[in-house]
């Protein structure tokens, strides 16, 4: 396994690879680690671990993208682990995913506009609160798209596949009863990738699900066992709105919105 120490960023939301993460950084700790950030080469990836705080650990705002309100007066001083216990580790998610920060825009205020995206999944070693942010030392997770059958045996080769098409058809289904679209206002199947593992975490970030859900997605040990995952969700999903058709809808105004 490959492994690296990088900046951390921790959100009340789970990062997929392929998704665009856009950020309202304004506590002094993560304006910190996008000065550090900005220090590196324009050709070189500027890269930092987005990993998701399990329920009821947070006490420290992370602003997260937009509607967050961003008071006049500037915000109290932070240390880097403020607001995530004695140990820091022990109120993240495991697993996490590397952002790579595309665009990285100073406000006249010292806060800053980020636009990230998920490249890779990796999963936490070690949380070191010692300098002006989180870093982390990470472990990179490789993606299978197959997954296991019985102990020992290889899933077959088209399975993957095989079960993106019928998450595919699902998540059709979940976006019409969740929208209330007719078929031919939804994606169009030449819109939609081929690839099983992207169709996996296009899904997953797409499907309105809570921070633990998306979590255990984005851990599951391979692409195969995701969409197995995601296939029993979005019929669960699908069903629970054909007979409460406002439920997506309450459950959206008391949450705040996640770019993911």
């Amino acid at each position: 396994m490959t492994t690296a120490r990088l900046p951390l960023f921790p959100l009340n939301a789970v990062l997929f690879p392929g998704l665009v993460l856009p950020l309202n950084v304004y506590e002094e700790r993560y304006r910190a680690m996008m000065r550090e950030l900005l220090e590196i080469d324009e050709d070189e990836p500027r890269r930092f671990v987005v990993v998701a705080i399990r329920d009821g650990r947070e006490t420290a705002p992370t602003a997260t993208g937009m509607p967050d309100t961003v008071t006049a007066a500037p915000p109290a001083e932070r240390a880097p682990a403020d607001g995530f216990g004695p140990d820091p580790i022990q109120t993240f998610h495991r697993v996490g995913c590397v952002a790579d920060a595309a665009k990285i825009r100073e406000r006249a205020d010292g806060s800053y506009e980020v636009l990230a995206t998920g490249t890779t999944r990796v999963r936490l070693l070690s949380v070191d609160a010692s300098g002006p942010f989180l870093t982390a030392e990470v472990e990179e997770l490789s993606e299978d798209p197959g997954g296991a059958e019985g102990e020992g045996e290889a899933a077959p080769p088209d399975e993957a596949g095989a079960l993106a098409e019928g998450v595919l058809r699902a998540f059709r289904s979940y976006q019409k009863r969740l929208a209330g679209a007719s078929e031919r206002s939804l994606t169009t199947g030449s819109d939609l990738p081929d690839d099983p593992s992207v169709v996996s975490y296009l899904v997953a970030a797409a499907a309105v699900l809570d921070v633990p859900s998306k979590q255990r997605l984005l851990q599951a040990p391979d692409t195969a066992t995701r969409l197995r995952e995601e296939l029993a969700l979005l019929r669960k999903e699908t069903a629970v709105i054909r007979h409460l058709p406002s439920l997506p809808a309450t459950d959206l105004t008391r949450a705040p919105t996640h770019p993911n």
